[in-house]
């Protein structure tokens, strides 16, 4: 079973949006799915109490810290939303339960900085777990606006990680305002985010791929 960490040490980058769209995208592909959040805000959360109960269902996944982490049962997927300042100790806890890392970062030089640490220690936590399973990371750019120097700064600065860019989304009030009615992208009618779900379909496809031997 694919257990989906969402995580960056830096605040405001995105994290609970992207969880969330994340578990919406899974469930509405048919699967049975769960979404936690360690963060003392508690943002996928809130935002899964606003969810309409008919839409296709998204459990909630109880936790209390990283400490208390254990993979549940009775679903196919799970997601875990996380806090800001995830590293250490903490950090190499939520792993041991991930298969997939995302890794949200918003196209801007104080974000792109705060990243790089904490993704080579992603890398060096997958190096570390070799054939036991592995741990696929891919990276997600939010809030972009194209044709800026800050996202031709993005892209020169994931050259250097060697890490695939799964997702370019564009900075729109479509996430806010779907946010705030407990919805994701595949909850509405297509033809009003088409084109932010096409932004998404390199990022699908990576979530929905069969996962490395011994970990699905």
């Amino acid at each position: 079973m694919p257990v989906i960490l969402v995580a960056n040490p830096k605040g405001g980058v995105g994290k609970s949006t992207l969880a969330s769209n994340v578990a919406g995208f899974l469930a509405h592909s048919g699967h049975a799915v769960m979404l936690g959040d360690i963060d003392r805000q508690q943002s996928s959360a809130r935002w899964l109490a606003q969810r309409p109960a008919a839409l296709p269902a998204i459990r909630g996944w109880e936790l209390a810290s990283t400490e208390q982490l254990r993979t549940p049962k009775g679903v196919s997927h799970a997601v875990l939303d996380t806090p800001a300042g995830l590293h250490g100790k903490k950090l190499a806890q939520a792993l041991k339960v991930a298969d997939r890392v995302v890794v949200p970062l918003q196209p801007s030089l104080f974000d792109i900085q705060a990243t790089y640490d904490f993704v080579r220690e992603l890398q060096d936590a997958a190096q570390d777990r070799g054939k036991s399973g592995g741990l696929d990371i891919g990276l997600v750019a939010m809030r972009v606006r194209e044709g800026t120097l800050s996202q031709q700064q993005l892209h020169q600065f994931i050259e250097q990680l060697g890490l695939p860019l799964l997702a370019e989304l564009r900075d729109t009030q479509n996430y806010v305002q779907l946010a705030a009615r407990g919805l994701t992208l595949w909850d509405i009618a297509p033809g009003r985010v088409a084109r932010d779900l096409e932004q998404w379909q390199r990022l699908c496809a990576w979530l929905d791929r069969p996962g490395k031997a011994g970990k699905d």
